[in-house]
């Protein structure tokens, strides 16, 4: 547990070289402050014109500001050193060491980054968002640009949104939002799982997503909302129903639990799916052996059989007495 109140997770699995802790609760607590001491802010009294004159006379090496000797030799030293390791090619095995120069300089004085605080995850790992994010234990807290490391989190399509911040000296903490899974697409043959948007999340490659709604066919996704509210109409059906297929971008095809397509029309397709109900109640007609179900004509119902059913039928109207002329009826 930190000074915070915060009870954090040690990671020490991520390659990154570094903590990374999920939060045990939401967000810092309340009574949480910021890591390091107060600005403290010095006022100037007097004269601009008073200050000038108490300094004239005084010796030039109690005018310059303290250590800029130390400073600039400091500074010499630095530039010396670099332009020999750029002359002498050694700086290319410097950075695949130590990581850029300027980062490698704010951890040696103590600005490095030590620990990632990530949270608001269920669906994605600590390891994928710090991929996401570029993160890696060579860098440093003080040059992490968050707003881009932001905006390449909120590029990853499982990711809605992103805020990210620095906690100095050596912490910087991640919240994600995250887009929830809301059904399956196929298209093209291949399957994704879509946010409720109709984003493409990630390919299907989960077993868990199995029970989520299924649309087929281009632009299937994004109107997955209309294939849920046929869902809802259907009532007492709509545990039979496996997917809806948008067909030529205008209606949707349904696919019942035994195999047999529901068509409905491209208006008032919802009215059509409470004659379907109707038909179920009366007559049984999804135990039938019937191959699809046409329901796009408000005044009538066709429905195309089975091969075996349509073949009984003909026989039994072979059978049938025609009326005519000297037939018994």
């Amino acid at each position: 547990m930190d000074g915070g109140g915060r009870y954090l997770q040690p990671m020490t699995a991520y390659p990154a070289g570094f903590a990374v802790a999920r939060p045990a609760s939401a967000g810092r607590g309340a009574g949480a402050s910021p890591v390091g001491k107060p600005l403290r802010i010095t006022k100037l009294f007097g004269s601009s014109r008073s200050v000038r004159r108490r300094s004239v006379g005084r010796p030039l090496e109690q005018r310059l500001p303290r250590f800029l000797g130390s400073g600039l030799a400091l500074g010499f030293f630095a530039t010396v050193v670099g332009f020999g390791l750029w002359q002498g090619g050694h700086i290319d095995g410097f950075i695949r060491a130590y990581g850029e120069p300027h980062h490698a300089l704010a951890r040696a004085v103590g600005l490095g980054l030590d620990q990632v605080t990530i949270s608001g995850i269920s669906q994605m790992s600590e390891t994928e968002v710090l991929a996401a994010a570029g993160i890696n234990a060579k860098q440093s807290l003080a040059f992490l640009d968050v707003n881009g490391l932001r905006e390449r989190l909120e590029r990853v399509p499982m990711v809605k949104s992103a805020t990210v911040r620095k906690l100095y000296p050596n912490e910087l903490v991640i919240t994600l939002t995250e887009r929830e899974a809301h059904g399956i697409w196929q298209n093209n043959g291949e399957l994704f799982v879509i946010a409720a948007d109709g984003t493409v999340i990630d390919l299907m490659q989960d077993e868990r997503y199995l029970d989520l709604p299924f649309v087929v066919g281009e632009g299937a996704n994004s109107r997955s909302k209309e294939y849920l509210a046929l869902l809802e109409a259907a009532g007492p059906l709509k545990g039979r129903i496996r997917a809806g297929t948008l067909v030529a971008g205008r209606r949707w095809t349904l696919k019942m639990d035994n195999g047999m397509d529901v068509r409905l029309p491209e208006l008032k397709a919802a009215d059509a799916l409470a004659r379907l109900v109707k038909l179920e109640n009366e007559q049984k007609i999804l135990e039938k052996d019937v191959l699809a179900i046409d329901l796009r004509m408000a005044d009538r119902v066709v429905v195309r059989l089975t091969e075996e059913a349509a073949l009984a039928r003909a026989e039994a109207l072979k059978k049938k007495p025609m009326r005519g002329k000297g037939v018994d009826t």
